[in-house]
């Protein structure tokens, strides 16, 4: 549905690239983490996916079209969350009713639900929300557009504890077959188990993509004092009961997949984490 190009992007001709050479393809039915330390160029890949940024090579494919030439029915299948709004001073219904008619499969039967979820009333103005109810109010117009490509940055921020939940279950009532979301955070509690495949980036580039099936089958996940363990182990941190550490997964078990975990190991040995996931022409010519 999605494919990422040897994307390569520069806020300047004569600066290092923020995006270097980055390749990735994104299928429907599906919803993608993307992880990285601030300052990495997830909100810049986002906004390159959307076509909102020029790159200095490469390209992104949606359905056939360069995203970059923002052609109306490449637009009407993108729907961006960006992590601040500058939304207008109208009433939640009247921002839905003006911005509908751009996307085609709109639903007020969506909109109607999401606003529930969240505890919001159509009739609120928008500039005397909070910041999280903008953005829970922009969530649930982004929901009902029923784009083909749904892109988060930061979803989570401001948001309390109940709307986070609101959130996840929204997310997950939302999927189809023939939508895929994409979700930049830096905040992996909170998204729990709801994610399907995870993408690492790192200065360097692109250092994980795989589903969460495939990271279970190939790393463990567990705490023990036991220091053969330890010794074995490709990422340790001590706890008060001994140490959480992630192995090889050599017994075929499954452990579930702890995601600030796996995080820290991506940042500590990105090298060793392409080598075990990625198999991508870059890859094996950088001999990772």
């Amino acid at each position: 549905m999605l494919s990422v190009n040897h994307l390569t992007f520069a806020y300047g001709r004569d600066v290092k690239p923020v995006i270097d050479d980055v390749t990735l393809d994104i299928a429907p039915g599906s919803v993608y983490g993307l992880l990285g330390r601030n300052g990495v160029g997830k909100t810049t890949l986002l906004q390159l996916i959307a076509g909102a940024l020029t790159p200095r090579s490469g390209w992104v494919d949606l359905l056939g079209y360069d995203t970059r030439s923002r052609y109306p029915r490449t637009m009407a299948e993108i729907m961006v969350i960006p992590d601040r709004l500058q939304l207008p001073a109208v009433s939640i219904a009247t921002f839905a009713r003006v911005s509908a008619p751009f996307y085609p499969r709109w639903s007020d039967d969506d909109m109607a639900r999401c606003l529930d979820t969240f505890g919001l009333d159509p009739r609120q103005r928008l500039d005397r929300l909070s910041l999280g109810q903008q953005k829970k109010a922009f969530m649930s117009f982004a929901i009902a557009c029923n784009t083909s490509l749904l892109l988060m940055d930061e979803p989570t921020d401001g948001l309390d504890i109940p709307s986070k939940e609101a959130f996840r279950r929204i997310v997950a009532e939302s999927m189809t077959d023939e939508r895929a979301i994409i979700i930049s955070t830096h905040q992996v509690r909170d998204l729990g188990q709801m994610l399907d495949h995870i993408l690492i980036l790192e200065p360097s580039g692109i250092v994980l993509d795989a589903s969460l099936t495939d990271i279970a089958s190939r790393l463990s996940f567990v705490t023990s004092d036991s220091r053969e363990l330890l010794a074995r182990s490709l990422y340790a941190r001590p706890t008060f009961s001994g140490f959480e550490m992630v192995l090889p997964n050599t017994d075929g078990s499954e452990t579930r997949v702890e995601l600030e975990m796996l995080f820290s190991l991506a940042v500590e040995r990105p090298d060793m984490m392409r080598s075990l996931f990625l198999t991508t022409p870059k890859a094996t010519q950088d001999g990772n």
